[in-house]
């Protein structure tokens, strides 16, 4: 095992993801422990499912506490901007780089306007979270992984028109559970 890593491997991540279920998902314990666990790219090669057009969202692990997924992101991909509904959300990058943009919302009148709150490049490793509004994109010409875990699973959220400050409700949807594709 490498110094200063806590667990390797996905089986041990899972488990220890469930600890920090019973205690809620203390964020500080959490952020701690995802910044040191690292997972092998070998047992992550089985949700590896690549769409040349969109980065797909890759299932590994659901409970009622937390989901894990694996996000494969081609080069020139991103998501739009989009919440978390209030639920902790970590994203590390295990593979490549990726632009993580994180913004707040901010009432304005009847309705609201976004602030953009940092910016930052992530190369393997780097850890993003946990976010509540965010984009992630994939400007390079190799392609990136992530692994997320979510607090408390949810199949919808909010997408920003960060522009034209509207925002709309988007269902979720995976490409793969499990390892098997949808």
């Amino acid at each position: 095992m490498t110094p200063g890593v806590e667990c390797a491997g996905l089986h041990a991540l899972i488990d220890r993801l469930n600890r920090f279920a019973e205690s809620r998902f203390p964020v500080r314990e959490v952020h701690a422990f995802l910044q040191t666990a690292r997972i092998p790219l070998s047992e992550l090669q089985p949700y590896i499912f690549i769409a040349p057009d969109h980065y797909t969202r890759n299932l590994i692990y659901k409970c009622p506490e937390f989901e894990l997924l694996l996000v494969v992101w081609p080069p020139g991909q991103g998501s739009p901007v989009h919440g978390h509904e209030g639920e902790k959300c970590w994203a590390r990058v295990e593979q490549g780089r990726l632009r993580f943009t994180n913004f707040r919302e901010i009432p304005e009148g009847d309705g609201f306007r976004l602030q953009k709150t940092s910016e930052k490049i992530g190369d393997a490793g780097h850890l993003d979270g946990p976010a509540d509004i965010h984009g992630v994109d994939n400007l390079f010409d190799t392609l990136a992984l992530s692994l997320h875990v979510y607090s408390h699973p949810y199949d919808a959220c909010d997408i920003y028109d960060v522009e034209a400050n509207i925002k709309t409700r988007k269902r979720m949807h995976y490409d793969s559970r499990f390892g098997i594709p949808e």
